[in-house]
């Protein structure tokens, strides 16, 4: 399957307003966003666990990353609310599930290979700093490394938000407003911007906290998971 697989395009999903899709586990449903692969896929994905629901033990061989948006993520190494934001490296294994139910945004098989870094954090008790080079923006820094720089931003009502990305960029709006090349985006909409292109967001009357990776795409076409064409 394929889907928003060319990284040199443009490409947004307004997740919020698709229909959930069953998943091969019992009580979870997706809403895909991107993927390369069948079940074993390049995929960023809103996913939602109904209460109770699991799945089995198991490995993630190119690393799991996701962020908790509803509701409670549960598995052996321990609770995670919404706001939490969590790396599973490759090789990492888990037992995920939830028994109150959730849901998330989460990115599979876009790992460097070699990181066996764990991150699992709070992100909505994270500080925020303001950028100096854009007035209205405030960042909350969750992971970076040679290959990518993940964060929150929280653009204030009314800016007007540039961001040169010469590595391109991905963004997923958690709450808020804003329009971006004539598009309105709303919670869950999703926006990758390909490498050499520019964000240039207007910000709407109550403001947006965006989940942002940069500088990460030329590292993303090199990776190619079991299964992909």
């Amino acid at each position: 399957m394929k889907l928003n697989a060319d990284l040199t395009e443009r490409a947004s999903v307004h997740a919020a307003q698709l229909p959930w899709q069953a998943s091969p586990i019992a009580g979870v449903e997706r809403r895909m966003l991107h993927r390369v692969g069948a079940e074993v896929a390049q995929a960023s994905t809103i996913v939602r666990y109904a209460s109770g629901s699991r799945f089995s033990a198991h490995t993630h061989t190119g690393g799991e990353e996701f962020l908790v948006l509803e509701g409670v993520f549960q598995d052996e190494h321990g609770d995670y609310p919404a706001g939490s934001y969590i790396r599973n490296p490759p090789q990492s294994r888990h037992t995920p599930g939830s028994a109150p139910g959730t849901t998330l945004f989460v990115k599979l098989w876009q790992f460097d290979l070699q990181d066996r870094t764990h991150v699992r954090l709070h992100a909505d008790k994270l500080a925020r700093v303001s950028d100096a080079t854009r007035p209205g923006v405030q960042v909350s820094p969750l992971f970076k490394d040679a290959h990518e720089d993940v964060r929150l931003e929280f653009w204030a009502a009314g800016a007007r938000v540039e961001l040169p990305l010469p590595e391109g960029g991905e963004f997923l709006l958690l709450e808020g407003q804003f329009q971006e090349g004539g598009e309105r985006f709303e919670p869950q909409s999703w926006l990758r911007l390909p490498r050499a292109s520019r964000l240039q967001a207007d910000i709407g009357a109550q403001g947006a906290k965006v989940w942002a990776k940069l500088g990460h795409l030329g590292h993303l076409a090199q990776l190619k998971p079991p299964g992909a064409a």
